[in-house]
């Protein structure tokens, strides 16, 4: 039987060709709490978090951008296109997803927090079966991630415009304009590097930091 809107089960949760996914990692934040470190480039294990999700994600999706604001070079030296903040003033996430989405050259986008501690092995693909027509978004053991999300960009884009017009910054109005599916993963948390604890916990050594 049909799902709702026309489209069956089957069709609703095919997998979507890694070539029609970008993965755009938000990396444009201050990180006041850290002193303004750069979280990008911290390093675990020797891997700097930016590359570390590069690395993750290269099999799965086709494309890789990131929003960023400050050392943009250095990016270019990694081999990494990096996408700065078009909307003026703080405007937080909004900016550095709408910075993305203006890049994005895909039918879809994953975004992810560069700050991330992990992910569990089949976030993309349980994104993309539980994707409503315009994407989904993660529910940790923590409550709802909403940077972790896979977007169709052309919807996204015009619903990010709309949302600056109306001067919204809440990355959670989006998902209900796109009306965007919450997908829940029993047992999983993927944490955050906020806090010198975080750090600490991570693995992340002072040495490792950079400026």
């Amino acid at each position: 039987m049909p799902a709702p809107g026309g489209r069956d089960d089957e069709s609703i949760a095919a997998a979507i060709r890694a070539v029609d996914i970008t993965l755009g990692i938000l990396a444009g934040g201050r990180a006041t709490r850290l002193g303004g470190i750069d979280k990008a480039w911290m390093e675990r294990g020797g891997v700097p978090q930016v590359l570390r999700w590069q690395r993750r994600f290269a099999h799965e999706t086709g494309a890789l951008l990131v929003s960023a604001n400050r050392d943009l070079p250095r990016y270019a030296q990694a081999g990494l296109h990096a996408v700065a903040d078009r909307i003026a003033g703080d405007r937080g996430p909004i900016a550095g997803l709408d910075a993305l989405l203006a890049g994005c050259r895909t039918p879809w986008l994953l975004t992810l927090p560069v700050d991330l501690v992990g992910v569990n092995d089949c976030l993309l693909p349980s994104l993309c079966s539980a994707r409503g027509e315009n994407g989904a978004f993660a529910i940790d053991d923590d409550g709802p991630q909403p940077l972790v999300a896979l977007w169709r960009v052309e919807a996204a884009t015009l619903a990010l415009s709309q949302a600056v017009e109306r001067n919204e910054a809440a990355i959670h109005s989006l998902h209900g304009r796109l009306r965007m599916t919450g997908m829940r993963l029993e047992g999983v948390r993927f944490g955050n590097l906020n806090t010198p604890d975080d750090l600490h916990a991570a693995g992340v050594t002072p040495e490792s930091r950079h400026d």
